[in-house]
């Protein structure tokens, strides 16, 4: 095993993962969740994206040639799509009215915003694809690469799976400063996918 290669692997999708990062979402989205709903949000939320990843580490690569879409193409479609989730975060808007019980469903926050697209979000999804290219990893690699970000799925869960305590240590409204912050911080994030594949289609410097 290159243990010098399985380290970057994991720094990489640490990085693009984030799971520090997405404390404050989990946070801003499970607002009026009981701790059971928030515990069932988070597991759920850490397997759709265990999947999602897992078939863009094993297919991306095939399904995207397969459509003729460019990596490019899927990059600034995801930073799209990130960015439109920040904007309702600042709005503070990125779930429903937490005085509607009725209305929490910890299953649809797992699948959005949870899993998509804070946790599998655009990067980690390219990851995914970049690291298992099939025309530089065979099937073994492919699946040290889905060890390594389960690794850090793991740290996910375990750092959401802690978020109850901290609710109530820093409140609704801590939550809620926290959530419009990050809101500022993944729109950035955003139009940093957006612009970095536009200059590589442009061929101009980076960004």
């Amino acid at each position: 095993m290159n243990w010098a290669e399985r380290i970057q692997e994991f720094v990489t999708l640490w990085v693009v993962i984030d799971p520090l990062g997405t404390l404050p979402v989990f946070l801003a989205v499970t607002t009026g969740f009981s701790a059971a709903q928030r515990k069932k949000a988070a597991v759920l939320a850490t397997l759709i994206s265990f999947g999602v990843l897992v078939f863009f580490a094993l297919a991306g690569s095939w399904l995207l040639r397969a459509m003729d879409v460019s990596i490019d193409s899927f990059q600034i479609a995801g930073g799209i799509v990130l960015f439109l989730f920040a904007l309702t975060m600042i709005q503070g808007k990125a779930h429903g009215d937490p005085h509607a019980p009725a209305e929490l469903n910890p299953m649809e926050i797992a699948v959005y915003p949870l899993a998509i697209p804070s946790i599998a979000s655009p990067g980690a999804m390219l990851a995914a694809v970049v690291l298992s290219d099939n025309a530089r990893h065979d099937f073994p690699d492919r699946m040290m690469t889905i060890a390594t970000f389960s690794l850090v799925l793991l740290a996910t869960l375990g750092i959401m799976l802690a978020a109850g305590r901290l609710v109530n240590l820093i409140g609704r409204g801590g939550a809620s400063i926290i959530s419009r912050v990050m809101g500022m911080i993944l729109a950035a994030m955003a139009v940093d996918l957006i612009l970095s594949a536009a200059a590589k289609w442009l061929n101009l410097p980076p960004i």
